[in-house]
């Protein structure tokens, strides 16, 4: 059995023959702010593992969409019926961009970690979740009943680990693992987790936000059940987030909203939809956001991941050779620094908290970094050998840039000089 997933692999493994298109654009890229001394330079966003900015693409589809817009599922009038079908139509989308079954339900909800609740509420009775505590918030926390797994010094520990707590849980049970670390940027072996959790008899949930932007997945040739991702972190801030996977749990689970659209009929008791799309997306939902999010999917499908791959590490590894070259500055890994990861990189700088970091970047050289424990308190803790601290105050916490579409190389470079002038003042 293979460890690792083969999730870079496969973005290699494109046909040969495939001309990729060149790469989208985002909006924003001329974007200039005022640094220290009143002077404008141009933006340097090093934060896209928090929000990716938008794709010109995806921009162009939600204006697109604007003149139509209506109300779905609803109404007979032309602009109800074109808006319906462009919502119908992304469902479709993000289908084929994950890889879904065919019958895989595919839920539209407002990001991963609204879409991690509501699976929660859709377990069946009885059911005990296994999960790392090195997860972010939306994957540790939603859970009635759970099993918390100490970070794993390894991959095959991660293996062995979610094995033994797997084989001492009688009932109904799920895997909760991350594709990539929203921390390191690691990736997790998702394919041999999956196997781990069918041998005994469990079903798996990955958490995919941090994987989806950077390399292609593949839900069916992974084997996964359910998976998770946010159009924000995919070049589509639009407020749309989806949750992919088995239909069953999701048509027997209670609904997760209880309204318009979610009930076939109303009188002396509520006849409940079947099919779990209608059942848990009541009211109207946000139809621009799905609009956005396949309109990602679509840009990143035709670009091809080879060229995005490629790219991406190659300033990734320019980023942290520069910062590994810095004296006082300490790269945050749980598998060390060869592990495959995606463009995400997290470190500390001896003398100074992390949000001092964050602010002299900003306000001195002109970038953005996200600065705290990136809501995966125990995990940040745990790279840090820290016991406890607040989130915001900067004590315990790291900086964290992460790169994608739009990142050149005078970002990268400046970050590095930006902190070798911190570290060495």
């Amino acid at each position: 059995m293979t460890i690792f997933n083969s999730v870079p692999v496969q973005a290699a493994a494109e046909a040969p023959a495939r001309q990729a298109r060149s790469i989208p654009a985002v909006l924003g890229a001329d974007l200039e702010v005022p640094v220290k001394g009143g002077k404008l330079v141009s933006y340097a966003n090093l934060d896209y593992a928090a929000s990716a900015p938008c794709l010109v693409p995806v921009s162009e589809a939600v204006t697109a969409a604007l003149p139509a817009y209506s109300s779905v599922h609803r109404g007979a009038g032309y602009a109800s019926q074109l808006t319906t079908a462009r919502y119908e139509q992304a469902r479709h989308t993000v289908r084929a961009f994950v890889g879904a079954r065919p019958d895989d339900a595919v839920i539209f909800t407002r990001n991963t970690t609204d879409a991690t609740n509501l699976l929660a509420g859709c377990l069946p009775q009885g059911t005990t979740v296994v999960v790392f505590d090195t997860e972010h918030h939306a994957s540790l926390l939603p859970w009635p009943q759970a099993v918390r797994l100490a970070p794993p010094a390894f991959p095959g520990e991660a293996v062995r680990a979610a094995d033994e707590a797997l084989a001492a849980i009688d009932g109904p049970k799920l895997l909760v693992v991350t594709a990539a670390s929203n921390v390191t940027g690691e990736l997790w072996p998702i394919a041999a987790l999956a196997h781990i959790a069918h041998r005994h008899g469990a079903r798996i949930l990955v958490d995919a936000a941090q994987l989806v932007p950077h390399r292609r997945l593949n839900l069916t040739a992974l084997d996964l059940d359910y998976v998770a991702f946010s159009g924000h972190k995919l070049y589509a801030p639009f407020g749309a987030g989806v949750l992919v996977g088995r239909r069953d749990w999701l048509s027997d689970g209670e609904p997760y909203l209880k309204g318009g659209g979610a009930v076939k009929s109303v009188d002396e008791t509520t006849e409940w939809h079947e099919d779990a799309e209608p059942r848990h997306e009541a009211g109207t939902p946000n139809v621009l956001g799905a609009i956005a999010l396949a309109a990602a999917c679509d840009a990143l499908t035709a670009t091809g991941w080879t060229e995005l791959v490629r790219e991406e590490e190659r300033l990734i590894s320019r980023l942290r050779a520069g910062l590994a070259a810095i004296p006082g500055v300490r790269e945050l890994s749980l598998w060390g620094p060869d592990h495959p990861r995606v463009g995400i990189v997290s470190f500390t700088v001896e003398g100074y908290s992390a949000r001092e970091v964050a602010e002299a970047l900003s306000g001195e050289y002109g970038i953005g970094v996200r600065d705290g424990k990136f809501c995966a308190h125990p995990f940040v803790r745990h790279l840090l050998g820290t016991a406890d601290g607040g989130c915001e105050d900067g004590t315990a916490s790291a900086v964290r840039a992460s790169i994608g579409i739009g990142t050149t190389q005078e970002h990268v470079d400046r970050l590095v000089e930006a902190v070798h002038d911190l570290a060495c003042r």
